[in-house]
């Protein structure tokens, strides 16, 4: 008699053909318009699944204001400390998970929201400089089997960004980082970043435009450059680490473009490609 595992991934390969990993802020996903969210239902439906992995940071900088806990950014990475852990985990794999599956499950799609927790989903360590900044991890392992298994079940798997290590310590994990090691360990080719921003832009003779395809060397100059600046460094060094883990190419683009996803799974050139 085959285990349930074994099952779910026998009825994996033969129901879900092609999946790709989808990275989407919190605030940017409670922003973007019930079309966005219709593509995803329609994706799921024609066979195509998206697993989502989401982040939170500004409902987390909200609740920790309304706490009258104290959080600084060092690096661009929160400080975290016990008590920061735990609204962490609370906003991300409780208040926003949720709302992502309510909202999916609302207009007939079919979702379960994960924690990085559940399952030994996502495991970590430390990230280099935790004597500054805390409980901040990084990904050394992704349970790939559970995440198949929750395809076979025909539903899309929506992924909090926390980690634990062995000892069963909990971690705060960039969630561009989460979705670049849950895209290599699933073994995709696409990973997509759908953001507020068209892209990776390029200022030239004052005018800035949108890269259409930037290789992970020129990504390497324009952040010594200083070109590419802040909050867009962690997506494209989770995307240049991911690559490296097999996935081919990562896709940033703009949410609110009228059906990007659709129009990216087709093949559309949409915001910025990158590739080796």
């Amino acid at each position: 008699m085959r285990t349930i595992s074994e099952q779910a991934r026998s009825s994996a390969l033969a129901v879900q053909t092609k999946r790709f990993v989808m990275k989407c802020g919190g605030s940017t996903l409670a922003a973007l318009p019930d079309s966005f969210y219709a593509q995803l239902r329609h994706l799921q439906a024609e066979g195509t699944m998206p697993v989502i992995v989401h982040g939170g940071g500004p409902a987390i900088s909200s609740m920790l204001d309304k706490l009258g806990i104290e959080s600084e950014f060092i690096g661009g990475l929160r400080k975290t400390n016990e008590a920061v852990l735990d609204v962490v985990e609370m906003v991300l794999a409780g208040q926003i998970n949720k709302q992502i599956v309510r909202r999916l499950n609302g207009i007939g799609a079919a979702a379960i929201g994960l924690s990085g927790t559940d399952g030994g989903l996502i495991q970590a360590m430390p990230v280099a400089n935790a004597d500054e900044v805390g409980y901040v991890g990084d990904v050394t392992q992704v349970n790939a089997e559970l995440i198949e298994g929750v395809m076979a079940l025909q539903y899309m798997p929506i992924i909090a960004p926390i980690g634990l290590d062995s000892n069963g310590q909990r971690y705060n994990i960039n969630a561009d980082t989460a979705a670049g090691a849950v895209a290599a360990h699933l073994g995709v080719e696409q990973l997509l970043v759908i953001t507020d921003v068209p892209g990776i832009m390029k200022t030239e003779q004052g005018i800035k435009t949108v890269l259409p395809v930037v290789t992970t060397s020129a990504i390497e100059a324009m952040i010594a450059s200083g070109e590419i600046y802040g909050g867009m460094i962690p997506k494209v060094r989770a995307a240049m680490q991911c690559m490296k883990g097999g996935v081919k190419e990562v896709i940033i683009a703009d949410g609110a473009e009228p059906n990007v996803l659709r129009r990216i799974m087709a093949g559309e050139s949409i915001g910025t490609r990158i590739v080796q």
